[in-house]
Parts: C-alpha cells; sequence; structure tokens
C-alpha cells in the first residue's frame, strides 16, 4: 500500500473513531469484555484493516492474503470490530460479544471464525504462531507477510522471547511486530508490576529492526509498515506508544480499566463524547 495522502488520513481517523464507538457498544451489550485497550489500539487496527493489510473479506482464506496474528486476545473487541466495518460480517453479528454459541467469542478462536488466523488467550504465544507462519512462508516461496499484535506486559512471558529470538536468528524480513505500548496491566503499571525497558535494546539484540512511533497517528504507521517492507533480512518491530482508553478522556491511563466494560449510562455519555470529536474530524475534512 501507499504512503497517506491528507485526505485518506483524515478517512482513517473518522473510521477509527467509528471503530472505536462500535467497541463501547459491543462490550456495553455483552456486560463483559476489555475496555483500554482496544480503544487505544483503535487507530492502528483501523490503518490494518483499511489501508495495510493486503486481504479480501469476501475471501478470508485467500491464499496470498497478509496474516495478522493477535497474541493478546483479550483485546479482540478492537479485531471484531474493525472487521465488522471492513465488512468480514454485520456489525449486528459483532454484537453477540461473548454470547453463548456466538462466534465473535471473548477471545478469538480460529475454528469459528477462520478469519482470526489463529486462536488466542494464553499471552505469549503469537510472536512464535507468527514467526512460524512467517518462515513457512518463506519455505513455500510466497510473498504475503505476516503481522502480529502483542500487548507490553505479555512480554512478561518467557515463550514470547523465544519466537522473538527465532524469527531474528532465522531473518525473518518479512514478519512485522507491533507492541501496543500503553503502559498498563490488569494490576497496575508494568514498570511497578515487572518492568520492561528497555525494549528497543532487547529486541535488537536478537536482530530485530526497532521503530518507536505514536500509536495514534496514522502517517507515523503506516510509514513504519512501509519502512520494514525495506529491510533486508531482519524482522521489523514497531513499538506503538498508545493511551489506554484513548477518546475517553475520564479512563485514559486508568488501568483499572484494562478489563471492564462500560455500563448503559456510561455507553451513552462515551458515545456523545466520541460522536462531539466524530464531527470535529468531519469538519476538517470539509474544511
Amino acid at each position: 500500500m501507499a504512503y497517506l495522502t491528507e485526505a485518506k488520513r483524515i478517512e482513517l481517523e473518522a473510521k477509527a473513531n467509528e471503530v472505536r464507538m462500535t467497541v463501547i457498544d459491543i462490550l456495553e451489550d455483552a456486560g463483559s469484555g476489555h475496555t483500554a485497550g482496544p480503544l487505544g489500539m483503535a487507530d492502528i487496527f483501523t490503518a490494518l484493516y483499511f489501508h495495510v493489510l493486503n486481504h479480501n473479506p469476501h475471501d478470508p482464506l485467500w491464499e496470498d492474503r497478509d496474516r495478522l496474528v493477535l497474541s493478546n486476545g483479550h483485546i479482540v473487541p478492537i479485531r471484531y470490530a474493525a472487521m465488522a466495518h471492513a465488512g468480514y460480517f454485520s456489525l449486528e453479528e459483532a454484537k453477540t460479544l461473548r454470547q453463548f454459541g456466538s462466534r465473535i467469542q471473548g477471545h478469538p478462536e480460529r475454528d469459528r471464525l477462520p478469519s482470526m488466523e489463529t486462536t488466542s488467550g494464553p499471552l505469549g504465544s503469537g510472536m512464535s504462531q507468527a514467526a512460524g507462519i512467517a518462515y513457512a512462508a518463506r519455505m513455500d516461496g510466497k510473498t504475503f507477510r505476516t503481522y502480529v499484535a502483542m500487548s507490553d506486559a505479555e512480554h512478561q512471558a518467557g515463550n514470547l522471547w523465544e519466537g522473538i529470538m527465532f524469527a531474528g536468528a532465522n531473518r525473518l524480513s518479512n514478519l512485522t511486530g507491533v507492541i501496543d505500548r500503553n503502559n498498563i496491566q490488569i494490576n497496575g503499571m508494568t514498570e511497578d508490576v515487572l518492568p520492561l525497558e528497555p525494549l528497543r535494546e532487547k529486541y535488537e539484540a536478537f536482530n530485530w529492526h526497532v521503530i518507536d512511533i505514536d500509536g495514534h497517528n496514522m502517517e507515523d504507521f503506516v510509514n513504519a509498515v512501509e519502512q520494514a517492507k525495506a529491510i533486508y533480512e531482519r524482522p521489523t518491530l514497531i513499538i506503538a506508544h498508545t493511551i489506554p482508553g484513548k477518546g475517553i478522556k475520564e479512563i485514559e491511563f486508568d488501568y483499572r480499566w484494562h478489563g471492564k466494560p462500560p455500563s448503559t449510562e456510561e455507553e451513552q455519555k462515551w458515545l456523545a463524547e466520541l460522536r462531539t470529536l466524530q464531527g470535529k474530524i468531519e469538519a476538517s475534512h470539509h474544511g
């Protein structure tokens, strides 16, 4: 995909705001689920599904599609919301989140929804899965790219580092990792619970090319993705610095919203806040 035009950037920002509203809607309907992470990653997932990924919602198992592995499965509401807006399934089906028998489960299930690529829940597994997919693609002479979205706190899991070492050792330049560096986890701030820094230097030690970006800047993310395609014989990591709960001022950076949904009253208040923002985005487009 090409770099962003100004018009495309504004279009993506408006879409990300719509996706955030869908996340809030489906979480309130479910009465359970994670709020902070999905809102924080709305810009990244919107950019992925509406600009970056080579994919086809009408043929989700298309052989040459780019692969997107979601390692931190608990933020899957943002993926469901983006996929619904992209046409993989209806917004009404997205609202069946966490219902018995639904394909839209609280953690992604590949057998129920093949376009999910992997089943996730236990943290730390996605990097190894993505590295295996990228390695197999190289063996088969395939040109699709593999992306893996990860949380920062799951880097406290040892098995993730095995995947990082494998990818670096095998020079998997067709693999791009994206860390949601929002600094929170379920019981506090990452640097208080079990410090992760220096993340950049750790990845670089295992032969990764590392790019730090503002995770809410569409242009930054798209430029980083394009840069990754030009890196020779090394996988690329994008450290996306994000604000958990982004868009809803009262919960931004509040780790207590890691794993709880909005009430009906909060939903209505937050949607009003995002509709106001939507008006400003659209006004900037016409202006």
